[in-house]
C-alpha cells in the first residue's frame, strides 16, 4: 500500500465544513482508494489527513489527475495555508 498523512490548521468556524467535504470526498470513486481517515485533535484548529492506496501507481495517478486537484481546492479553501504532506510505503495490516 502507499498513501500519503497530510497536515493542516483551520479556523474554528470551518471546522464542520471541513469535516462535512472530508467526508463526503471519501466516498469518490477513485481508483486505487482503499481507505480515508481525518483526525482533529482535542482542543486544536488542526486536521490529518491520511489516504491510503493500493499501490504507488495508482496513488500517484489520482494525484495528478484534474478531478483530485479540484477536490483539493474544495477543502484548501477552508484552511489557514497549505497542507505539508508525507507520502510514502504503508505497512502493517489490513
Amino acid at each position: 500500500m502507499f498513501g500519503t498523512i497530510g497536515h493542516a490548521r483551520f479556523k474554528t468556524e470551518n471546522r464542520e465544513a471541513l469535516e462535512r467535504v472530508l467526508q463526503g470526498q471519501a466516498l469518490d470513486a477513485v481508483a486505487g482508494f482503499r481507505h480515508g481517515f481525518v483526525l482533529f485533535p482535542d482542543g486544536k484548529d488542526e486536521v490529518y489527513i491520511v489516504a491510503v492506496f493500493a499501490d504507488r501507481d495508482s496513488y500517484y495517478a489520482n494525484a495528478n489527475d484534474p478531478a483530485q486537484h479540484e477536490r483539493y481546492l474544495e477543502y484548501r479553501a477552508l484552511l489557514e495555508d497549505d497542507p505539508t504532506w508525507a507520502d510514502g510505503e504503508i505497512s502493517g495490516s489490513d
